[in-house]
């Protein structure tokens, strides 16, 4: 267990992080949804919704191996563009009926609560880094 700012925390590592874990479980979830997808486009939609979604976690992990809350924070803010991506290859997947309705919305939805936890993530370590940079 570490101390922040003079609280007993017990995140040590990226994969203790809520958010990661949630970005991780969405991007297995992307993974298996597009199993289902056409063989044309492997290297495609498919690999562009791919990379989208296991970014968001990668961005996370490295904005926490991050020294510096400007380094960190710049990491989440790539997380959160990944979010927009994965959102945007969803409607796309959609239109060009490789998901349903209903799946597509579900999934969209899902990532749209990630995007609000990761906005609440990035506030409260930019009032860290205000905290750090009044002592």
């Amino acid at each position: 267990m570490s101390t922040v700012n003079g609280h007993q925390s017990s995140i040590q590592h990226f994969y203790d992080l809520n958010i990661w874990k949630e970005s991780n479980r969405l991007s297995v979830k992307i993974y298996e949804i597009t199993e289902n997808f056409p063989d044309n486009e492997k290297y495609g939609i498919t690999n562009q919704l791919r990379r989208a979604s296991s970014s968001v976690g990668a961005n996370i992990a490295e904005g926490f191996g991050r020294f510096h809350y400007k380094d960190k924070i710049k990491f989440y803010y790539n997380a959160r563009g990944s979010v927009c991506e994965v959102q945007n290859f969803l409607f796309l997947s959609q239109g060009l009926k490789y998901l349903s309705k209903e799946e597509a919305r579900k999934i969209f939805s899902e990532y749209e609560q990630l995007n609000k936890r990761i906005n609440s993530f990035i506030k409260s370590t930019h009032q860290k880094m205000s905290e750090t940079d009044n002592r």
